[in-house]
């Protein structure tokens, strides 16, 4: 599938369909879905990664188990604006990843989620050793309800159709 705009979502989504909330690191996929109401980005494990083909394979596994109609991922632009080569590799995983689902991906902007997220941590008093497990998943919450709240200023409820 293509990617589209946060706008379009709901036209996207079907009854009983979710959102996969993706933060990309160059050594986990952080996950977060949401629930059926469209309320609330619940982090789930992270994706260890290793090769593309099987980074998508257990991305795709992951997207079919939850229901997923469609795909926030974070685009980590740089604080200025400007597009960095962590940019180009968030683009090329898309890229690569449509060629293999027809699940529709949401560009949102992650500047600073995972320094939310790690303050989050923080603040629940998650230990330094916790927290580097988890702040992928974490940050992909953080990017995932952004777009949430986003859907909901949008819509005005909370069923994203």
């Amino acid at each position: 599938m293509a990617i589209i705009e946060i706008e379009d979502v709901s036209n996207h989504l079907e009854k009983g369909q979710t959102l996969i909330g993706l933060d990309l690191g160059t050594k986990t996929i952080g996950i977060a879905i949401s629930d059926l109401g469209m309320s609330f980005a619940n982090p789930r494990p992270v994706i260890k990664r290793r090769k593309f083909k099987l980074d998508a394979e257990e991305l795709i596994e992951v997207m079919e188990t939850e229901k997923v109609g469609a795909a926030i991922i974070g685009l980590p632009s740089n604080m200025d604006g400007s597009q960095g080569p962590r940019v180009q590799a968030t683009k090329a995983f898309v890229s690569n990843m449509s060629k293999l689902t027809d699940i529709p991906f949401v560009f949102w902007d992650e500047r600073l989620s995972t320094v939310a997220a790690e303050r989050a941590l923080i603040g629940m008093d998650v230990s330094r050793s916790k927290r580097k497990e988890r702040i992928d998943s974490a940050a992909a919450a953080f990017i995932l309800q952004g777009a949430l709240d986003r859907l909901f200023s949008l819509t005005g409820d909370n069923t994203a159709s």
